[in-house]
């Protein structure tokens, strides 16, 4: 339990950074779809070129950050020297990116389809290159325990963001989408310079800065988590990236951008899953010679979803209220919150199953059950998105993740048997879409005053359940009932 309580101490932290960011950075939500009209397609836009941000800085990190995890705590490796190998390999493929592009710039443009504006795909290249060199510093904060340095960054750049966008767009009265990728890039320069204790401690630290053994049995470890990664962001932005080349429409990326602003309401689960991932990931490694781990993973696993579930049912609950959140005319696409929500949670579970395969080195699973719910995902776009619109973007999305949840954890009981406590995962499961069902009813057939009492209703005995059941209050009643 005091592991737990660890694990738990450090999410919290970690998502003060993702969640309260996440949160301020919907400040920005408005503020585009006020300024970008939905018919415009300015915002679809974003949507699309951060979709293909999201895909490069998994490809240009490679499977680092989980590899410098995997080693760093190895005991005949020194830690010192997998950050130095591993900063060192990240920096120089970043540079290597930005290269590349600039030397290839107009057929990528062209590709993508923004001939007319190269700034989009260049500025895009540069801010991605340096996240992904960022990340590994970011990485070796978590290793040394430093989460609330972490989230200071994490915040700091947020901040900087905001304000940057807020003096553009409202102050200045601008409106052209191009300079919501030039914020960016300045924000992200600017923390890079933050760094300059940790960047020292991996460049100037002595010894060799690149390893190069070392180096190849890191590559060796991380190329299926590369796959993987790609796999899994894909499971995320593959409809954002498809779309305006699968739509038959001529109104692609205004259709884009409405499902891209009803999605950000659905980020919390992101979030949730984000800040958990940050401290998980090395708590579990760190762990994995303790002999009570695999009751450790089965507890975190329990408790992820009942708090990924609850914040499910508050975002439908109170949607009345977060769909102010975006602009008016981009209301119709709020049908595909709760699919994507609760493709979310799905994400979030097959992102706690993974970690068997990533114990035992068999990464390589990963790559075979991200593949195959990426083609699912990939499939059902192709096929259904000319017909359906974005709402098949939204299922592809659920249906893949769910194919990648339920192919880890059958080939995970039979590799690392993990004794998951199902039938109250499940007895979980059924109350909240019990109670998704009444939240919908009213949200359809009640006024907004009533609809939100009848909701906080069933959230509040959401709550009592978790109370009464699992939390330690529970234990204490009992204690004081003898």
């Amino acid at each position: 339990m005091a592991n737990l309580k660890s694990l738990a101490k450090d999410t919290a932290i970690y998502g003060m950074s993702s969640i309260i960011g996440r949160f301020l950075n919907y400040l920005l939500v408005p503020l585009y779809t006020a300024k970008i009209s939905a018919a415009s397609g300015g915002y679809g836009v974003i949507t699309n070129i951060y979709a293909y941000t999201a895909l490069l800085l998994v490809i240009l990190t490679y499977g680092m950050e989980t590899t410098f995890f995997r080693y760093a705590n190895k005991t005949d490796q020194n830690p010192q020297k997998v950050y130095s190998t591993v900063l060192s390999m990240v920096g120089l493929s970043s540079l290597l990116f930005i290269a590349m592009v600039f030397v290839f710039l107009q057929p990528i443009c062209g590709f993508m389809g923004y001939s007319a504006h190269p700034s989009y795909v260049w500025v895009m290249a540069v801010t991605v290159a340096i996240d992904a060199f960022q990340c590994i510093p970011f990485a070796y904060l978590r290793y040394k325990k430093r989460p609330i340095k972490f989230a200071a960054f994490k915040l700091l750049f947020i901040a900087l963001n905001i304000v940057l966008n807020l003096v553009y767009y409202l102050v200045l009265g601008g409106h052209e989408v191009g300079y919501a990728f030039y914020i960016n890039l300045v924000c992200t320069g600017t923390i890079t310079f933050c760094f300059w204790r940790e960047l020292k401690e991996g460049f100037f630290a002595g010894g060799k800065l690149l390893d190069m053994p070392l180096a190849k049995k890191m590559l060796s470890y991380s190329w299926p988590i590369l796959i993987l990664g790609i796999a899994g962001i894909l499971n995320q932005t593959a409809g954002y990236i498809l779309f305006p080349y699968v739509y038959k429409g001529n109104d692609a990326h205004a259709q884009l951008g409405i499902f891209g602003a009803a999605s950000k309401i659905a980020m919390i689960m992101s979030m949730i899953t984000q800040a958990f991932r940050y401290a998980y990931e090395p708590f579990v490694f760190g762990k994995a010679r303790d002999k009570d781990n695999k009751e450790t993973y089965a507890r975190a696993m329990k408790f992820f979803i009942i708090f990924t579930l609850l914040a499910f049912l508050v975002v439908m609950g109170y949607m009345d209220v977060l769909r102010h959140i975006i602009g008016r005319d981009y209301w119709v696409g709020l049908r595909v919150v709760p699919v994507v929500m609760a493709g979310g949670i799905m994400t979030g579970v097959y992102f706690n199953l993974s970690f068997w395969y990533k114990l035992i080195d068999r990464t390589i699973w990963g790559a075979y059950f991200s593949g195959i719910g990426c083609a699912v995902i990939i499939g059902i776009n192709v096929v259904f998105v000319p017909h359906y619109g974005y709402i098949a973007c939204a299922w592809a999305g659920f249906l893949g993740n769910a194919t990648a949840m339920v192919l880890s954890y059958l080939v995970g009981q039979r590799k690392y048997p993990i004794d998951y406590p199902l039938k109250s995962i499940f007895t979980y499961v059924l109350i909240g879409g019990l109670f998704f069902a009444i939240i919908a009813y009213s949200n359809a057939n009640l006024s907004v005053p009533a609809a939100l009492g009848v909701n906080t209703l069933v959230i509040i005995l959401f709550i009592a359940h978790i109370v009464y059941h699992d939390l330690p209050l529970a234990q204490l009643r009992r204690r004081i009932s003898k």
